[in-house]
């Protein structure tokens, strides 16, 4: 296949020629199918994390049980050893019917919503182990799923929609986490002004939850299969089961590790939104430190930054649509490294509730901006349908290197230099990654992902 090209330069009958041209993609069925799968894709993260946790401390659990609750997340970083299952294995009944990835949407969706459902059901004062079982297959349905919207993503948008489509996929990404965080709170708080007691309150909240997957059952039922899986499907119908497995395994690691400069890439993966990890670990406890209320930290870290987060998403796909991917990448990695200058001037000016908007606004509205540049990257390197589940949840697993390893000194470096000087630190964090791009730039690294501009 080719590859989305995010190089060269524009042509007349690609580059929109008005704002009303750049807006109109956002409405093309393809984009819109790729939205609702975000926010279904972003929908349980948080019930297995945040909003679990919350639950979990309301009912007494002490900090120690609460703090290993971290590992229940570690599905989302190992997904890529049982994504090539999802590139090669049939869904009985699910695939014949519906096809190789819709058939996988609507088998990792059924299985999430049982999941749901019986983490609703567990008690947290009573039985931890259970809560800690049902949120695991809560993380390993939702990666899961994570895995089949990201190939059905780079599969079935054309090169036109690309960006149009990754922008709308991270805004109702963040929206589907939204919804399951503030949301999910709001609800139970609702269920028990009824009267009811506080553990059927969450129970009934988490049943809401498992219904608002329906919404990317829907989706999956309305869309249709990407072309290139239907090639790629025909082209492997005469294998065994255990060959396709075993061509998606180890034909999506070799593929991409006989590619020039493969590894150096690998790094510029793993590098780019570090300085994003490594500042955004200690963005909670910078802001109570000041001297914000928890009031403060909902509606200006969570509300202020959720709608700028969306705005700079868009953003970053009306970049993409302008320019060549190398371009785009300059410009997403250097807004998002500077705008850690807007916290350092914050803790000088102190407790003001404008100047931590202003910070907030410019963090998530640059951080959307390199992320949506960055998922486009991604998807440039996933360039064969038989295994762009594989090759694009390996690639996403790095990315979280940085997130969830990396940044795990940030707390000790800003105990050390103390809040401005840290943030000064995490501008300068970003700059292996921006070597590197010139590097890979300048051996012609782009050029290689295909001469069609995104």
């Amino acid at each position: 296949m080719t590859a989305p090209d995010v190089t060269s330069s524009a042509s007349p009958d690609t580059a929109p020629t008005s704002w009303r041209d750049s807006l109109a993609v956002y409405l093309q069925p393809r984009v819109l199918i790729v939205l609702f799968l975000g926010f279904s894709s972003g929908l349980p993260l948080a019930l297995s994390g945040s909003t679990l946790l919350v639950w979990m401390r309301e009912s007494g659990v002490d900090l120690k049980t609460i703090g290993l609750f971290a590992l229940v997340g570690t599905p989302y970083t190992l997904k890529f050893l049982w994504a090539p299952l999802v590139d090669a294995m049939h869904v009985p009944l699910f695939t014949r019917a519906f096809g190789r990835r819709r058939g996988w949407l609507l088998f990792s969706q059924s299985l999430l919503i049982v999941a749901i459902l019986l983490l609703a059901l567990t008690d947290p004062a009573r039985s931890p182990f259970y809560v800690a079982l049902g949120a695991l297959l809560v993380a390993t349905t939702s990666s899961t799923q994570d895995i089949v919207v990201d190939a059905f993503r780079v599969e079935s948008l054309p090169e036109s929609e690309q960006a149009a489509g990754m922008a709308s996929y991270v805004a109702a990404y963040r929206i589907g986490m939204l919804v399951s965080t503030a949301g999910a709170l709001f609800i139970v708080s609702g269920f028990e002004s009824t009267g009811i007691t506080r553990t059927s309150a969450w129970m009934w909240g988490y049943v809401v939850m498992a219904g608002m997957v329906l919404i990317g059952t829907i989706t999956a039922l309305v869309a249709t299969e990407p072309e290139q899986s239907v090639r790629a499907e025909a082209a492997t119908q005469a294998q065994t089961a255990f060959a396709r497995v075993l061509h998606a395994a180890i034909g999506a690691f070799s593929e991409f590790l006989r590619r020039k400069d493969a590894l150096a890439a690998l790094a510029f993966v793993v590098l780019f939104k570090f300085t994003d990890a490594f500042s955004g670990t200690m963005t909670a406890p910078f802001v109570i430190d000041l001297g914000f209320s928890r009031n403060d930290y909902a509606a200006i870290v969570k509300g202020v930054g959720l709608a700028a987060t969306l705005i700079g998403g868009f953003a970053g796909g009306f970049v993409a649509r302008r320019y060549s991917l190398a371009t785009s990448l300059w410009i997403g990695g250097v807004v998002q490294a500077l705008a850690n200058l807007s916290f350092s001037w914050l803790a000088f000016v102190g407790t003001s509730q404008w100047a931590l908007a202003f910070a907030i606004t410019a963090e998530n509205f640059t951080s959307a901006i390199g992320t949506v540049i960055f998922v486009a990257y991604l998807s440039a390197l996933c360039q064969n349908p038989l295994h762009t589940a594989t090759q694009y949840a390996l690639l996403t697993a790095l990315a979280a290197v940085g997130r969830t390893y990396l940044s795990s000194g940030a707390g000790f470096v800003a105990d050390t230099t103390g809040w401005p000087l840290f943030f000064v630190i995490c501008m300068l964090v970003a700059i292996p990654s921006l070597v590197l791009l010139a590097w890979l730039q300048k051996r012609g690294h782009f050029e290689t992902l295909g001469p069609v501009r995104v």
